[in-house]
């Protein structure tokens, strides 16, 4: 059962001019782990200064930030990812990748990112397709890190050949932007949902990661519908069928059709009480 109260906080926190991305990833953290608690994320706060701390003074250029996260993070303590990481839920649970020094590359990167921004330096997220990595430095003098290859710096042949890897596609400077905190929170929402796709007996935690993609400020519409489909799963035939009638209403306007086949959906739900 959920905490409304860390809900509220997450909703509140999405919402704040300059959102805390590790606190958000700490809050979706409550969701899967019961026993987290204020103490808890403290301690994991707490943790991200005492590695920041850990760095070197004086880093002045994109290569020496990026040299020193991967000397620091990669190889004295860590952290870093493997094939086995995706078929884990704690992996995309950062409270349990600062435990378990395992997480998936987007989870790994938060990290990266929030001890470098701590220590001052000009770091962000790029989410690249398939494979999420961090920047440092502007467009100009951008330098790339794989965290989740223990902090490997990317040649531009090594970021070409991740995103043709993962889409088939060529890599695009458009690419190589910094990512917006609530893009990366729901980036790791959506790795959640997929995680839980397959597994049928955790459809709780796929529920809980739509709820809380829903707080975000800006989500996919479908989400809802998304909601309803996966209540219906559950057995909640009632409720389920009056998000998809909420939704059809929703999308009647623009997409008259499909809005009619969310109708039907909504009574053969109904109907499965009879």
């Amino acid at each position: 059962m959920y905490d409304a109260s860390w809900r509220a906080r997450f909703a509140e926190e999405a919402r704040a001019e300059r959102p805390d991305l590790a606190l958000l990833c700490l809050l979706i953290g409550t969701e899967a782990d019961p026993a987290l608690d204020e103490a808890g994320l403290d301690a994991a706060q707490i943790e991200l200064d005492r590695l920041a701390g850990m760095l070197p003074f004086g880093l002045r250029t994109p290569e020496a930030w990026a040299t020193a996260l991967a000397d620091l993070l990669g190889a004295r303590e860590g952290f870093h990812g493997a094939p086995a990481d995706y078929q884990r839920l704690e992996s995309s649970l950062l409270h349990a990748v600062l435990r378990r020094r395992r997480g998936l590359p987007i989870l790994l990167s938060v990290l990266w990112t929030e001890v470098a921004r701590r220590a001052g330096a000009p770091v962000y997220g790029v989410a690249l397709p398939g494979h999420f990595v961090v920047g440092f430095g502007d467009h100009d003098g951008q330098v790339l890190a794989d965290p989740f290859s223990g902090g490997r710096v990317l040649t531009g042949p090594d970021a070409e050949l991740l995103v043709a890897g993962a889409t088939g596609t060529p890599l695009t400077p458009s690419m190589l932007t910094p990512a917006p905190p609530l893009a990366v929170v729901l980036r790791i929402l959506n790795n959640i949902r997929a995680w839980a796709a397959p597994r049928p007996e955790r459809s709780d935690v796929a529920l809980w990661a739509i709820d809380l993609s829903l707080l975000l400020p800006a989500h996919p519409a479908r989400l809802r519908y998304e909601r309803a489909q996966l209540l219906v799963q559950r057995g909640e035939f009632l409720t389920g069928a009056d998000e998809m009638d909420a939704y059809a209403d929703v999308v009647s306007e623009v997409e008259p059709t499909t809005a009619e086949a969310i109708r039907g959906r909504a009574r053969a739900a109904r109907a499965m009480l009879n």
